[in-house]
């Protein structure tokens, strides 16, 4: 689980949008975001849920996240070892398969 927390102004932070979109969309292609959305109440950040990958490799994916190389965000990763997971989440991601 990945929790982002805005450092800066909607302002500042709006502007940066289009990108951090981009970096999404990116990373869902892969499979290594599985969900992604907004904090309610939506200025304090937002949410990734990740998978199949170690965190070494998840701090460098969120380093390219135009928010955070703009110092306008910075990330909290949780790790979750997942006792109990629905079947279609079982598969890992082609990123994180390792035969």
């Amino acid at each position: 689980m990945l929790l982002l927390r805005y450092t800066a102004s909607p302002d500042a932070i709006a502007e940066h949008i289009p990108g951090h979109v981009d970096y999404l969309e990116r990373h869902h292609g892969t499979g290594t975001f599985l969900a992604s959305g907004q904090t309610v109440p939506a200025e304090d950040g937002g949410a990734i849920v990740a998978r199949g990958v170690d965190r070494r490799r998840i701090a460098e994916i969120i380093a390219e996240d135009p928010f955070v190389r703009a110092g306008l965000a910075a990330y909290e990763i949780v790790t979750i070892d997942a006792a109990r997971v629905h079947p279609d989440l079982a598969e890992p991601p082609a990123e994180g398969r390792t035969s």
